[in-house]
């Protein structure tokens, strides 16, 4: 009992900014009893109106204390939404608690891009994201410190934030080339640390989404220390994802080693639930497929009742989908995973400036070609829409276009 009141009491702490607000209701309702004592009283009918005045000004200082309370106890728990008020902070919380269910699958900037649209209409999100990156800060960190690769992970949970941007800024700060730390991102080392303080990536992926008030959920697809494979037309092969690409060469199949890894249950979950599963944007063998090697994964998808979503690349990306159009894309998923992992694939028809072009084109980059007719021989219905920007010459997802696209399949169902 001492320690429950101890805990009570802890509540009115100085500098909380708690004990005003429970000041000024308990005024308010001081002046209720003592208004509402006398207000039918046959008193002199002067009376009764100071009363009445009484009463009024109880509920109105009442109100004001709780509501102020409340603004206290959502700024201790939602730092961002200082400022804001409570009637546009619980609308925003409700609304997007009732949003539709949506499962991302991929990994790389594309991935990330889609989920920052997506987190302004539900929060009912999902990422499953691939952990076989071996290159750059990810890479280093898998192999010094025996963890995860973080990057992608790290990407998805910063789309996803719902902190300031100060927060959010502070997770994708890079380290310059003249420190020890030279091209570690802080998101990085921090997903680093928690692995190792509490001893397991994904509570560190949980514990981070707390810091960064996710809207949704970031899951690895597996927590099995995988290693991508390709096997290119000619016969060879090459080990990690950073180097498939480098080959330059025509991919025949990718695997993962070890075979057969085991999905996350949180990640099975997601897709057993979802209305909506998206598949990208994002690279094809290093982002995308890797998740769908992994057996329950592909098969959970197959089974779902949900609606399935590929959204094609705009351009060919060089040593990986050169001279790719979407259905050679879509085989390529097909290959890898089960044929009843796609009911839609969505392609942009929007205008690429030809000087954009003739740039991508120095990179031996070029347009995925929309064939319409072998993708709907393929099973896949096909949705063009316009989901691009330029940016300083570079094609980038428009986060609220592609959000839409995805979200307007929520009539299907």
């Amino acid at each position: 009992m001492k320690a429950n009141t101890t805990d009570i009491l802890k509540w009115f702490y100085p500098g909380i900014g708690i004990k005003r607000w429970v000041g000024l209701s308990a005024f308010g309702v001081i002046l209720l009893i003592l208004g509402t004592a006398n207000l039918r009283s046959e008193e002199f009918w002067l009376i009764q109106i100071l009363d009445a005045l009484v009463v009024i000004s109880g509920i109105i200082i009442l109100i004001l204390g709780i509501k102020r309370l409340m603004r206290s106890f959502i700024a201790i728990f939602v730092p961002s939404s200082r400022g804001t008020e409570l009637i546009d902070i619980l609308y925003q919380k409700k609304h997007l608690s009732r949003g539709a269910r949506i499962v991302t699958v991929g990994g790389g900037t594309g991935l990330s891009v889609l989920l920052s649209g997506l987190k302004n209409y539900t929060s009912n999100i999902s990422a499953v994201v691939t952990v076989a990156d071996n290159g750059g800060s990810s890479g280093r960190l898998r192999q010094q410190f025996d963890v995860l690769p973080p990057g992608d992970i790290r990407n998805c949970l910063v789309a996803l934030a719902d902190a300031p941007t100060l927060m959010r800024d502070l997770f994708q700060f890079r380290f310059d080339a003249h420190s020890e730390f030279s091209g570690h991102s802080f998101g990085n080392l921090f997903l680093t640390v928690m692995t190792r303080l509490t001893g397991d990536f994904e509570k560190a992926i949980k514990e981070t989404s707390k810091v960064l008030a996710l809207r949704g959920q970031v899951i690895p697809s597996t927590l099995g220390n995988v290693t991508l494979v390709a096997y290119y037309s000619d016969g060879s092969m090459v080990i990690g994802e950073e180097q498939i690409p480098l080959a330059r060469k025509p991919i025949n199949r990718v695997s993962l080693t070890p075979e057969e890894p085991l999905a996350t249950p949180d990640a099975l979950k997601a897709i057993k639930e979802a209305q909506i599963i998206v598949l990208g944007p994002g690279s094809l063998y290093t982002s995308i497929i890797p998740n769908l090697l992994i057996k329950e994964i592909t098969q959970e998808i197959a089974e779902s009742e949900a609606i399935k979503v590929y959204v094609c690349n705009v351009m060919t990306q060089p040593g990986e989908t050169d001279g790719y159009s979407v259905s050679d894309h879509i085989k390529a998923l097909l290959k890898h995973s089960h044929k009843q992992i796609l009911d839609y694939c969505v392609v942009n028809n929007g205008e690429v400036p030809s000087e954009v072009l003739k740039r991508y084109s120095q990179d031996n980059s070029t347009l995925v070609f929309n064939d319409r007719k072998k993708i709907e021989n393929l099973g896949v219905r096909v949705i063009e829409e316009d989901f691009i920007m330029i940016q300083d010459g570079v094609i980038r997802h428009d986060a609220e276009k592609l959000a839409k696209i995805v979200l307007s399949f929520i009539e299907e169902i």
